[in-house]
């Protein structure tokens, strides 16, 4: 298989984080004979300083050519001050925008290995599974009209009936794929958009009569997800209120280090950490990688279609943790850093491919 993949390393961490992810992806193309074609790109506040503009038409056109975009993280001290349109995140909304991605899946595992490095009690987090479905194109990040001025703000929250509609059908059909459960997650007692949402999630639901549904408050949601996780399977829920829940559900993986993500359903899917670009720590190789790793083996799944391949990296992401090796966010352990974590898990990758070929050899 031939992939082209447009890598925007972004600010920050981003350019550490991306680079192993990168080398995982690289060692999965080498093993299995396919083909990668990898070009970068500046986008942020990386982008900002070079030409200006946190989304560059140059970086604009070379995502929207390629089948896929892994990106790092943007974010920088200092640009808060800037004009909305030129801070770093409005590259990245821009993007998302641009792309057509409007489903964001966002996983939340509590790998066994890491279950005291939780705040969460062990036995309460211990075999938690989430998958967090965000809508990622409507809701207050993209409502119109916007306004400021030094004594009052304003923001829209707006959705069609359609935009709810599409990605409460990828929701269920991950559900299908899961334990066959989805939650709702709504305002619907105060928010009119909540009305509409819990209304059309209700008719998607008549189609899906295989998966149980329940609504939930977002207060009520966000109360469930660290007292009782594994009483969740897929959680659906509109923009701004997935943005909140999917990090909060790091507590159950032990380090927002740890959460990938997936943005898909339009033109180009895209690939993040969940994690920002954590300014503070650049430079110092002790950033987690593995939400950048797992999230080029979300690519491999839904932009390749290479579920073997996507499975071997989490099964070897899983074999690092279980043998110890921990970078700090992650606490006690064999300490490792950015690039060792990563070439350890490129490692176990390969070792695992020889496995495989020994066993069909046989």
């Amino acid at each position: 298989m031939r992939l082209s993949i447009a890598v925007l390393p972004g600010d920050g961490v981003g350019p550490e984080v991306t680079r192993e992810a990168e080398r995982v992806l690289r060692t999965v193309a080498e093993l299995h004979g396919h083909e990668l074609e990898i070009s970068h790109h500046a986008i942020g506040a990386t982008a900002v300083e070079t030409t200006g503009d946190p989304l560059p038409a140059e970086t604009l056109r070379a995502c929207l050519a390629s089948d896929a975009v892994l990106l790092g993280a943007v974010g920088a001290p200092g640009t808060e001050t800037l004009l909305p349109a030129k801070r770093p995140e409005a590259g990245l909304l821009a993007l998302r925008e641009a792309c057509g991605a409007f489903a964001n899946l966002r996983p939340a595992r509590a790998h066994e290995a890491l279950v005291d490095c939780s705040p969460i009690r062990p036995e309460i987090v211990r075999g938690a599974d989430v998958l967090i479905v965000r809508e990622l194109l409507g809701g207050l990040y993209f409502g119109e009209p916007r306004g400021i001025d030094p004594t009052e703000a304003f923001n829209t929250m707006r959705y069609t009936a359609g935009e709810i509609e599409r990605v409460a059908r990828v929701a269920f059909e991950a559900a299908r794929g899961r334990r066959r459960r989805l939650a709702s997650v709504d305002k619907a007692n105060v928010l009119e958009v909540s009305r509409l949402w819990r209304g059309v999630v209700s008719r998607v639901a008549r189609d899906y009569p295989d998966v149980e549904v329940e609504n939930l408050y977002v207060d009520a949601c966000a109360m469930l997800l660290v007292a009782d996780p594994r009483r969740f399977d897929v959680l659906l829920t509109e923009n701004l209120f997935g943005d909140v829940l999917s990090d909060e559900a790091a507590a159950l993986t032990g380090s927002l280090g740890m959460l990938p993500s997936a943005s898909i359903g339009g033109r180009v899917d895209i690939y993040e950490p969940v994690h920002g670009s954590a300014p503070d720590i650049a430079g110092r190789g002790i950033a987690n990688p593995i939400g950048a790793i797992a999230s080029a083996a979300m690519l491999l799944r839904h932009t390749a279609g290479l579920d073997e391949e996507a499975r071997d990296v989490e099964e070897a992401i899983r074999l690092a943790l279980d043998a110890g090796y921990r970078t700090p966010d992650l606490g006690p352990g064999r300490a490792v850093s950015t690039t060792e974590m990563g070439e350890l898990i490129a490692q176990a990758v390969a070792e695992l491919a020889d496995v495989r070929y020994a066993y069909h050899a046989v």
